[in-house]
């Protein structure tokens, strides 16, 4: 009788709490509107990926064509070229950002001066905020073959001026390192707030056994980031087709086309810039990306969880 009991009265309990903590509901309400919104509602509109979609018969009066779309596309010349660029841009991306944030935010834990500590830390989180039209454009004004400083200092050592937007090979670096310096500050914040829950105790009784910062750091700060490392990695992996066409697509140009052309462009093209637009066949691609995305996210996430390291789930 005890046990019915309780089971009636637990939903009166839990509506007696969420009254209790309106306020902390009602500040939940707009990001779960913004998801639903945004991210869940969109959903309806996938399925012209495997429609011939016109907009004046709408979403439901469009025929239905299977994978027709995903077929051409896997078929098309650009898939490998596509493919390649991405996958490039963005392993680079990936392997290289990993370690710069993690060796920042390293240096400012050890940092003892308050005043030096929040002066690097202002200079480095700032590029962050700086718009992508903004960042390109200081790109191309230091990269400028006639006026650039890159290129004026390379003069002052007698080197020939280059047009380094003009370079295919350059693209992918010129695009990660630039990516890099925008947000490595930004990206410390994570691991700065998770060395400062390391047990200050530990790093006491290293210092009293006669540890240096270096063998503190290796054996004490890293193993304490690595859980958030590998959520950082699951998560980014998840990703790794999602370059984002604004800031390729600004630093893009008829010479550098052919290793700067990457899937987010190509979608961007055919369906909004194309003088025929084709919504169906960019749909389809967008969701072949989202796809891919998450069966590596579950991938990834699947090896961590055999190998005994932090996971999503």
């Amino acid at each position: 009788m005890k046990a019915s009991t309780n089971k009636k009265r637990q939903p009166f309990s839990v509506w007696k709490q969420m009254k209790r903590s309106w306020q902390l509901y009602v500040l939940l309400t707009l990001p779960v509107l913004y998801v639903l919104v945004f991210k869940y509602y969109p959903m309806y509109g996938a399925q012209i990926a495997f429609k011939d979609y016109i907009a004046s018969k709408g979403i439901t009066g469009s025929e239905w064509v299977g994978l027709k779309h995903f077929i051409r596309f896997f078929n098309s010349y650009e898939f490998g070229k596509l493919m390649k660029n991405t996958l490039i841009i963005s392993v680079y991306s990936l392997l290289a950002g990993i370690p710069f944030p993690i060796l920042l935010a390293l240096s400012l834990n050890y940092v003892k001066n308050r005043l030096f500590k929040k002066t690097v830390q202002m200079i480095t989180y700032a590029p962050h905020f700086i718009s992508v039209v903004v960042l390109v454009g200081i790109i191309l004004e230091l990269l400028d073959p006639r006026k650039g400083i890159v290129n004026l200092l390379l003069g002052k050592l007698g080197v020939e001026p280059i047009n380094f937007m003009a370079v295919p090979e350059y693209f992918s670096s010129i695009y990660v390192w630039s990516g890099i310096w925008q947000n490595v500050g930004f990206s410390c914040i994570v691991y700065l707030a998770a060395l400062a829950g390391v047990d200050p105790a530990q790093h006491e009784a290293a210092v009293i056994d006669g540890a240096n910062k270096f063998q503190r750091m290796r054996h004490i700060d890293l193993p304490s980031i690595i859980p958030v490392m590998m959520i950082l990695l699951i998560l980014n992996t998840g990703n790794i087709l999602d370059l984002g066409f604004e800031k390729v697509l600004l630093m893009q140009n008829s010479l550098n086309a052919r290793t700067s052309e990457v899937i987010d462009t190509f979608v961007y093209k055919v369906g909004l810039a194309s003088q025929a637009m084709n919504y169906s066949y960019s749909t389809a691609i967008n969701l072949f990306k989202s796809v891919v995305g998450l069966i590596l996210l579950l991938t990834v996430n699947q090896i961590a969880r055999k190998t005994k390291q932090e996971s999503l789930w």
